[in-house]
């Protein structure tokens, strides 16, 4: 199900961006040769000829493309170029047609994930947890401890800012270069110093979350024929201590009863304020068989609703932060640590739900048409970026670089492109194992 939604949002994007160089090639009356969803190399699993255009299915979901005549691509035909440029071809294009023909991708792909984020706003709304909601504060992992965070800490401010939520905060703190973290703990506040090199800390530990809600666990469903189902533990029992280890926290709980796997407990757990011990035998896997709450559950949330005229700014403003916040992470791809986190469709599949979920699945759309959008821009010869280059330096020198500077460039892109993805791919199996 994962590997399906996933199928299904990329197909969609795809078909969308080729759509936005297929829409201007039309409007300039450029001729477009081939319009494919995925890639055909030797054959194609559908194809069509309607008019000058074969539109078709390739086999290898790598992508998709739009052949227009007259322009080097990922096909790199030559012989179209041996003879004199056509009036219906993109090289015998105004400078100004052309620029559309290759930006209408990104601007497709960017104007869908601002419609998705418009209607999701208007269905849905938008439902956040308040920092200060947060009863138990914050729950640290090592590297936030490193630095002198503590679990329960409750984060005012960032440098001189309250922000919104705690996703807020560590947006702040990892991609602003915040310098300095204002927290409560015991009723004092008190100041921890942010290091500059804090993102390269949290990507070089594997296990890294750095900060995240923290919360009791209070159970909201037992699995049946697991330890938690042959006890008597019950829905909405907060557990607090496992044999003599106290759990003041759901986290705590998950570490603690690890060495406990295949063993005979006591749980002390607290139902309608009154303290019970309940014996539950732990799994082999180390667990109980229980889920919990989580801090939306338990805390009060907030939902800011939106009317239709509302969700069209909201969504563009969405769309925007998405794409700033992108940016400003991708600076990380460049450090060592920063590196070893690159993934592909293995990485992105992971972040579905293992069953279908409308709403999510049109928010992971909208992620992934803002990112598509932003590494099609980068100007690396292959992708939208490389022809924007191109057409800013015959814009620049006025005159147009050479079909053969064209064409090797075009090989060399692909050469990128492709030994960056399998790397990717390498690094994604890696973690499968």
């Amino acid at each position: 199900m994962q590997a399906l939604q996933l199928i299904t949002t990329l197909a969609l994007l795809i078909i969308l961006h080729e759509l936005g160089h297929f829409t201007f090639a039309k409007l300039s009356k450029t001729r477009v040769d081939k319009f494919y969803l995925f890639f055909d190399p030797w054959f194609s699993l559908f194809k069509i000829k309607k008019g000058e255009t074969e539109y078709g299915i390739g086999w290898l979901p790598l992508g998709g493309y739009c052949k227009i005549a007259g322009m080097v691509d990922e096909s790199l035909d030559k012989g179209q170029l041996a003879s004199e440029p056509k009036p219906w071809e993109y090289r015998s294009k105004s400078w100004g047609q052309r620029f559309m023909i290759i930006i209408g991708g990104v601007l497709f792909n960017f104007l869908t994930a601002i419609i998705i984020y418009s209607a999701l706003s208007f269905a849905f709304g938008k439902t956040y947890l308040p920092l200060q909601n947060l009863e138990y504060g914050v729950y640290c992992d090592s590297t936030a401890h490193s630095i002198g965070f503590e679990n329960g800490d409750k984060i005012i401010f960032v440098d001189d800012k309250q922000p919104k939520t705690l996703s807020n905060a560590v947006s702040q703190i990892l991609l602003d270069d915040a310098k300095t973290v204002t927290v409560e703990r015991n009723g004092r506040e008190i100041q921890i110093n942010i290091p500059e090199d804090i993102e390269k800390r949290i990507l070089a530990n594997p296990n890294s979350f750095f900060l995240i809600e923290n919360f009791p666990f209070v159970i909201d469903s037992i699995m049946p024929n697991t330890p938690a189902s042959r006890s008597d533990l019950r829905v909405g029992d907060r557990i607090v201590a496992i044999d003599s280890v106290p759990t003041l926290s759901f986290m705590d709980f998950a570490k603690s009863v690890k060495p406990f796997a295949g063993k005979d407990v006591v749980l002390t757990v607290v139902r309608h304020s009154f303290e019970e011990k309940i014996p539950v035998t732990v799994s082999e896997e180390g667990k109980i068989g229980a889920y919990t709450k989580t801090a939306y559950n338990l805390f009060e949330t907030v939902t800011e609703k939106y009317s239709l005229l509302q969700s069209i700014p909201e969504g563009i403003k969405m769309g925007f932060s998405t794409l700033t916040f992108y940016v400003k992470q991708f600076k990380l791809v460049f450090t060592k640590e920063g590196s070893q986190q690159v993934g592909t469709f293995v990485s992105m599949g992971k972040m579905y739900d293992k069953e279908w979920n409308w709403r999510q699945f049109w928010s992971l759309a909208a992620l992934f048409s803002v990112i598509l959008a932003f590494m099609n821009i980068l100007p690396i010869p292959g992708l939208d970026g490389g022809h924007l280059l191109f057409l800013l330096v015959e814009l620049i020198i006025r005159r147009k670089p050479s079909e053969k500077v064209l064409i090797k460039a075009q090989m060399i892109g692909m050469a990128i492109i492709f030994a960056i993805f399998f790397y990717a791919l390498f690094l994604d199996f890696g973690r499968l194992f």
